[in-house]
């Protein structure tokens, strides 16, 4: 698909994530050095958790020679099929979240939109309630050492993990899916691929709203620069509403969560991070996704500073750390709410991406 193998799409995702991960794919015996050649140039830097074994006749045996690979220390196991090449990062990563919340096997699934009938001998004969039904997607998360357990007693071949986890007596829950990741598995299913791959349908907007109040003690970055002689914005890094807001609708684009799971208030390492640092890394996430940045619009509601002094400046900066055009507009809420009076400051931001690949 655009000069790129399946398995290479499916695992933009996976190495997307904020989880540190291995990855362990699981090949025919007969392709391990293709497999091994992709899997490496999607790894890039973190090529040494990449793991790449045979498999076996069966979907249960090959999923079984994945599992032996994996580390010792590694407690969640998400099982995927490279088919659904398109599966967004924040799909696995709600997968391998409600598995720590649950402790649990856990199973992405849309809702069934068609009517569906029961037939015998070419006839129709019951309707189902579709209202109970999910179309069931990967990655299927589990706790690791249930999953081992479980595949270790089993006694009869089944049509997904799921299914397996739950003959052994554990719960399995299901998740919000997303369309995106379908299953490549007819001609109109690759066509469909195709034109994801190549930017006919890999369009997608995000929005990112971020509010600061003012706080006198601190100095003022905004738009990932320094404002002398104003007062400054209060918050765990340095306060700059204008690029936490752009991370937000990028990361809300590509499907990757929002500002506040990816850089933490309680990882010490962003307490008085600029904003370059946080935008640099999402648009690192977002290319990795699969996506470039087509451009980017910021709102910002306050009294002041009075941006138009430095707008072409802002507009320069942020473009450059994005890779795409930035415009910035300000306004006042005509003394109405707390920007209003003075309290604070609020932005909005809307993203463009595009699939990359």
């Amino acid at each position: 698909m655009s000069g790129r193998a399946i398995l290479e799409h499916a695992l933009d995702s996976v190495f997307a994530m904020s989880f540190s991960v291995q990855v362990v794919v699981v090949a025919p015996p007969d392709r391990l050095d293709d497999a091994r050649q992709i899997a490496r140039g999607v790894a890039g830097a973190a090529v040494g958790s990449v793991t790449v074994v045979g498999g076996a006749e069966t979907r249960q045996g090959s999923v079984a020679a994945g599992l032996a690979a994996l580390d010792p220390a590694v407690e969640v196991v998400l099982v995927h099929d490279a088919a659904r090449a398109f599966a967004p990062p924040g799909l696995f990563e709600s997968v391998a979240a409600t598995v720590i919340e649950t402790a649990g096997g856990v199973i992405p699934g849309l809702p069934v939109t068609d009517t569906i009938k029961k037939t015998d001998a070419g006839l129709a004969v019951a309707t189902i309630d579709r209202s109970q039904l999910v179309a069931v997607q990967t990655p299927q998360g589990f706790p690791r050492r249930e999953l081992d357990a479980a595949y270790a007693n089993a006694t009869e071949d089944y049509t997904d993990d799921a299914a397996l986890f739950a003959a052994a007596g554990h719960p399995v829950s299901v998740v919000a899916g997303d369309p995106q990741a379908f299953k490549i598995t007819t001609p109109w299913d690759l066509r469909r691929a195709e034109s994801m791959a190549s930017g006919g349908s890999g369009i997608r907007t995000g929005v990112g709203i971020d509010v600061h109040a003012y706080d006198g003690g601190s100095p003022l970055w905004l738009g990932g620069l320094y404002w002398p002689d104003e007062v400054g914005l209060a918050g765990h890094s340095d306060g700059d509403a204008v690029s936490h807001a752009i991370c937000d609708a990028l990361l809300s684009a590509a499907g990757l969560g929002d500002l506040g799971g990816r850089f933490g208030t309680s990882e010490g390492r962003f307490a008085g991070a600029h904003g370059d640092v946080f935008i640099t890394e999402t648009v690192r996430l977002v290319a990795g996704a699969g996506y470039s940045v087509g451009n980017v619009a910021v709102q910002i509601v306050a009294n002041h500073p009075k941006l138009a002094t430095r707008r072409t400046e802002i507009e320069s900066y942020l473009g450059t750390l994005v890779g795409a055009p930035v415009s910035i507009a300000a306004t006042t809420s005509d003394g109405l709410g707390f920007t209003g009076t003075g309290e604070g400051v609020a932005v909005i931001a809307t993203a463009l991406l595009q699939r990359s690949r």
